[in-house]
């Protein structure tokens, strides 16, 4: 038997190599089945789309805030993986009285996603699969580190909603994320995890890069008059306001090391042609 600690300090016991598991975290979902352990993944929600093909026949257990908890136990996992802020604590409650193995994660940092990763890893007897995949994105953590340390950073804004706006405030993945990538989040100093804002006080801001993400807040094209009716913001004279992939910013697993990458190319220029306001969403 081997104890591991989750992200609520709770003593987790693995009595032996969980052959059946529900994830409800969707870059956990994808994870796991990187990680090799497919046939073992019976349930996951609706939300959970990657690898779609592989993740497609497995049972769904509702959405990551409406989980139909009876089937989760239906389901007799051996260990289900949460998260503290993807699922609704009252269902996380619910599972852990029913008896269940639950497992909560809440990396709120790069280095805490790989962490995380590797833990998983450990608790799943996956570890030979999963450490090129680990050893990637701490190498990529550690490149980005070293290149972006010299480097004056960009002001980014990065929304997650709107009607109304909000955007990413410390202690949140997608603020170390973009820190890591050479980005100053003009939200950097409030103090809630994800600030209420509005256009009129971004623009007062004067951020270099916009970056609107298509997930949580599926943000389009069609929001980009909203935001180059401003035209003295510098990323609206530059050109630097980008639709992206919401999966680069926000899912702490397999993708840190590529997302790492890609956002900073990016960030810094090299990002592939065609990537700015008007020209479409940015897919790698």
């Amino acid at each position: 038997m081997t104890i591991f600690t989750d992200a609520l300090y709770r003593p987790i016991e693995i009595k032996r190599t969980p052959q059946r598991i529900v994830s409800l975290v969707p870059s956990i979902t994808e994870a796991l089945f990187t990680f090799g352990l497919g046939d073992a993944v019976v349930g996951v929600t609706r939300f959970c789309v990657e690898p779609r093909e592989a993740v497609a026949p497995k049972a769904k257990v509702g959405g990551t805030k409406t989980l139909d908890v009876s089937q989760v136990r239906q389901l007799q996992p051996d260990l289900v993986i949460a998260n503290v802020e993807e699922n609704r604590p009252e269902d996380v409650r619910q599972l852990i009285a029913a008896g269940l193995n639950v497992m909560v994660t809440f990396p709120r940092t790069v280095a805490a996603g790989i962490a995380m990763m590797r833990q998983i890893s450990e608790m799943t007897d996956s570890v030979e699969t999963a450490r090129p995949i680990i050893e990637e994105a701490a190498t990529g953590l550690a490149e980005a580190r070293a290149t972006n340390d010299a480097r004056r950073p960009l002001r980014v804004f990065c929304p997650i909603w709107r009607n109304p706006w909000m955007s990413v405030g410390p202690d949140t993945y997608i603020h170390d994320f973009l820190n890591v990538c050479g980005g100053l989040n003009i939200f950097a100093r409030r103090h809630e995890r994800y600030p209420i804002t509005d256009m009129n006080e971004v623009a007062r801001k004067d951020p270099q890069i916009i970056l609107l993400p298509d997930e949580p807040y599926h943000f389009g094209a069609k929001h980009l008059p909203e935001v180059s009716k401003y035209p003295y913001v510098s990323a609206v004279q530059d050109q630097r306001v980008h639709l992206i992939e919401g999966k680069h910013l926000c899912w702490y697993g397999p993708r840190i090391a590529g997302s790492l990458r890609f956002v900073q190319d990016l960030l810094w220029g090299a990002a592939p042609d065609g990537a700015g306001m008007g020209a479409g969403a940015i897919r790698s």
